[in-house]
């Protein structure tokens, strides 16, 4: 995939792995100018020299940590809003600290880093913000409760930043990725015993790729999406159009990563 980007500035959070290095490593491809922040713990700026391009910490805690990152990236016109946490417990044991820590980075901070970004983009009537939601924004996967919560956040964001935004000739959207294999979610793909039925209601039949959710971001954040504000792109495999599954044993066999139809 490749769309123009040359001259562009771009801030990426949470961009030293995952999703955001995959996001960032692309802008840059297609010719950004990309900043990547994350947390110090993280060294973003050892892994942007690794990369090809900037990177400073970033605690999307505290908004002025956002500001001065803001101010490394020379005012993006394409802001990708990524930085996020996942703690995993019951909802019955979901303690305050967890719920605390998952709203501040996820929906606090995802709410301040569009605010501050949107604040100078609007100053000069242009820019373009992508948030990083997830098909958990939408369903109530089991021990992720404030995780869900915060992610169906995001969409009351979204859709307000783009009402709100548009006049000023700035788009927000966001990417709904389900299961992709990143740190993460690692032990989740090193399990076939999990990935067989978990992947039998997705109709490709497999997890997705960092790289994958990394081109519908950067669609969304290019001019090649310029008609196009407060949408969600589900990079799913088809997971949440399958309400009731798709594979069986029957049509097809399961190799330990995906599920392949079996020949007629």
């Amino acid at each position: 995939m490749h769309v123009e980007l040359f001259g562009k500035t771009a801030l990426v959070t949470g961009g030293a792995n995952g999703i955001g290095r995959a996001a960032a490593l692309l802008l840059r491809d297609c010719g950004a100018s990309v900043t990547i922040g994350d947390l110090p713990a993280e060294n973003p700026a050892a892994a942007a020299r690794d990369m090809g391009f900037a990177g400073v910490p970033l605690d999307v805690t505290s908004v002025e940590s956002i500001e001065s990152a803001l101010d490394a990236a020379l005012d993006p016109e394409i802001v990708i809003i990524n930085a996020g946490v996942a703690r995993f417990a019951r909802l019955l044991d979901t303690t305050d600290a967890d719920w605390d820590l998952t709203l501040r980075v996820n929906l606090t901070g995802a709410f301040h880093t569009l605010r501050a970004a949107a604040r100078r983009m609007a100053a000069r009537s242009g820019g373009s913000i992508v948030l990083t939601a997830s098909t958990n924004s939408f369903d109530g996967e089991s021990d992720l409760t404030a995780y869900n919560s915060t992610k169906a956040g995001l969409m009351g964001l979204l859709h307000t930043a783009a009402n709100e935004l548009g006049p000023y000739g700035i788009r927000v959207n966001a990417v709904c990725p389900g299961l992709i294999r990143t740190r993460l979610t690692q032990f989740g793909f090193d399990d076939p015993n999990f990935l067989k039925p978990y992947f039998q209601n997705i109709p490709l039949g497999r997890g997705g790729s960092p790289d994958e959710v990394a081109k519908a971001i950067v669609f969304l954040a290019s001019d090649a999406a310029s008609f196009i504000t407060g949408a969600h792109l589900f990079v799913d495999g088809g997971q949440m159009a399958a309400k009731f599954g798709v594979w069986n044993d029957n049509m097809g066999e399961f190799d330990g990563q995906r599920w392949i139809r079996k020949p007629v």
